[in-house]
């Protein structure tokens, strides 16, 4: 096994650092990230975190050379080009529009879903604002019905960075948020995900219960 070379600032709980790790199974590459486990919250930041991110964000990615990426987006580009297997994001075309468009779909659904995570955890009841909760739940639901009709093909074709993404998005609603119930309005969907839930990379990078 090798020395690894990169340090990753991680949380199993979150699905951003959650895309990555299932990048690095699919691609072979986990011996060469260390993880630095973070426990933070909007309000309770990471010190070590902020130093090499300056938005107090993970993931963050800090390269050999001493060089952070962030955030989970440009990190999966990098690691997609540093592995010797076919790319899990086309490099030119229309298709890779394409896939870069589901893969941005899926981080909607994960940043209003966080929003509203913070917004039920750090607000009291009182305080919360339920149109703004509604909206962000919109939000998801609307994205959830965009892939029931028009990704599932894709999403079936290629597990790449489009279809980790959706995957890792679906995995939180599940974790943080199984009352929106999404299986009963996106049954295909729905289906898509039981089987790419059972890959192993997803199997070994489940949220903590």
């Amino acid at each position: 096994m090798s020395i690894p070379s990169m340090t990753l600032f991680h949380n199993p709980a979150s699905p951003y650092v959650r895309k990555v790790m299932v990048l690095l199974h699919e691609t072979g590459q986990l011996d060469r990230v260390a993880l630095h486990d973070c426990q933070l919250t909007p309000i309770k930041p990471d010190a070590a975190l902020n130093q090499d991110n300056p938005l107090g964000k993970i993931p963050a990615l800090r390269l050999a050379n001493g060089q952070v990426l962030y955030d989970s987006r440009v990190i999966l580009e990098y690691l997609d080009q540093q592995h010797v297997g076919n790319p899990l994001l086309p490099r030119e075309g229309s298709a890779r529009w394409r896939r870069l468009t589901l893969a941005a779909l899926a981080d909607g659904i994960m940043d209003a879903s966080v929003l509203v995570r913070y917004e039920q955890t750090l607000r009291t009841p009182e305080t919360q604002s339920q149109a703004w909760l509604e909206g962000q739940r919109d939000k998801i639901r609307r994205a959830l019905a965009e892939l029931e009709a028009e990704a599932i093909a894709e999403l079936a074709s290629h597990f790449d960075i489009a279809a980790i993404s959706v995957a890792c998005a679906l995995g939180y609603l599940d974790f943080r948020h199984p009352d929106l119930q999404w299986r009963q309005a996106q049954p295909r969907l729905a289906d898509w995900y039981a089987e790419a839930s059972q890959r192993a990379s997803l199997l070994a990078t489940q949220p903590p219960v």
